[in-house]
């Protein structure tokens, strides 16, 4: 069971994160116009260094942004998790990012894709079709990462990072992630409101390769909110305890159904 938590963005995180035995330390770089940060690429190569998976969440698709900013923090995975609308009728949107990912494959073939799937919260909500995004997306990725998008009838609603799917705090429809875990070809790592509360049920329904964090490991301000890049260490041990005991506790059918990442 992959174990991933995100928004960790100084070295000195990195260290206390490998000894809880993080698999994945994820990181994101908020906008091309700072891609360039020695901090962060010091982070990554901290990660690297503690002998874990280094993923790099770039919030933006332009594909010279993206590739300058590969090859200066050289992360072990890629993230790619911008709304994605229904293909049928934004062709060309599903097709941008495709080739991008394509390109991505070709010009560093050491590194692994990560692509956000949307999920609605329940299971009529979301306009996207989850599992024609996946179809799509699958032959240039080698994992997906279910995530939670908020709308109802239409993608008209603001996600908390316009035009990206992540940091809601609200888990997805599990039913659904389990239907994509059941059909996918490559590992599925379930996102979305996962917390050390709930991440033990999350597992045992959906049965995914892994299980990401963000928001729900996050440190409270004095209003009781998530503070973004600033984890809760406890919250952080108990997440991974948590996934661990489920994890020991799915029945075998299950297990086959985690395949091994890919290497090129």
């Amino acid at each position: 069971m992959i174990t991933q938590i995100y928004e960790i963005q100084t070295p000195e995180e990195v260290e206390s994160l490998c000894a809880l035995g993080i698999d994945h330390i994820g990181s994101v770089i908020l906008s091309s116009d700072i891609w360039q940060q020695p901090l962060l690429r010091e982070t990554i190569h901290a990660i690297q260094r503690g002998g874990k998976k280094s993923s790099l969440i770039p919030l933006f698709s332009t594909p010279d942004a993206v590739f300058r900013t590969l090859d200066y923090y050289r992360p072990d995975i890629v993230h790619f998790c911008d709304v994605i609308p229904d293909p049928l009728s934004h062709q060309q949107v599903c097709n941008r990012l495709i080739d991008l990912q394509q390109e991505v494959r070709k010009r560093y073939p050491e590194l692994a894709l990560m692509r956000s799937i949307p999920i609605g919260r329940s299971s009529g909500e979301s306009a996207v079709p989850t599992m024609k995004i996946a179809e799509l997306f699958q032959p240039v990725s080698d994992y997906f990462l279910t995530d939670t998008i908020l709308s109802s009838v239409a993608l008209e609603v603001h996600q908390p990072v316009d035009g990206f799917i992540g940091i809601t705090g609200q888990t997805c429809h599990w039913g659904t992630a389990r239907q994509l875990v059941l059909e996918s070809e490559i590992p599925v790592i379930l996102a979305g409101g996962l917390s050390p509360e709930n991440v033990y049920d999350a597992i045992l329904e959906v049965a995914p390769a892994g299980v990401d964090s963000c928001t729900c490991t996050n440190r409270l301000d004095h209003h009781g909110k998530p503070q973004r890049f600033k984890k809760d260490l406890e919250r952080v041990e108990r997440f991974v305890l948590e996934a661990r005991r489920a994890s020991a506790n799915l029945p075998g059918e299950h297990i086959e159904n985690q395949a091994p990442p890919i290497h090129h």
